[in-house]
């Protein structure tokens, strides 16, 4: 029977140096250089993720990193702050507040883009109504 031992999770950017600078700096991550000019970021639960540079680097569709947070509207309050745009989406089928909060439909849920355009998101999975 198939069994790992662990995992990790990774996603590509187009500059290395923009990215050790928003994942470190912009929002505080543990951010540590890895192998052939990759970085790791060291998330609070102890799990890894590799960010490997891609010359034809395409940003993710999708949401490559979500974080977990206590209070979705003070840390979009906090990134906004930051110079973070959190109101990324304008679709009535996943419709946001003026900050970019999606409320009602699930969790409280905000997301933003990392320098490269990858989609990241800040939540609160205990914010779902019953």
């Amino acid at each position: 029977m198939f069994a790992p031992k662990g995992s990790f999770s990774s996603f590509s950017v187009d500059d290395v140096a923009r990215a050790r600078e928003f994942y470190g700096q912009t929002l505080g991550l543990a951010v540590s250089d890895g192998a052939m000019g990759t970085l790791e970021l060291s998330m609070p639960e102890g799990h890894r993720i590799f960010v490997y540079p891609k010359d034809n680097h395409e940003p993710a569709t999708f949401t490559v990193l979500n974080l977990v947070v206590d209070d979705v509207e003070a840390a979009v309050d906090e990134l906004n702050a930051a110079g973070v745009q959190t109101k990324i989406y304008d679709d009535p089928n996943l419709p946001t507040d003026e900050k970019g909060i999606a409320r009602g439909m699930g969790p409280d849920i905000a997301w933003f883009k990392d320098p490269a355009g990858n989609v990241i998101s800040v939540i609160n999975p205990g914010s779902a109504a019953p």
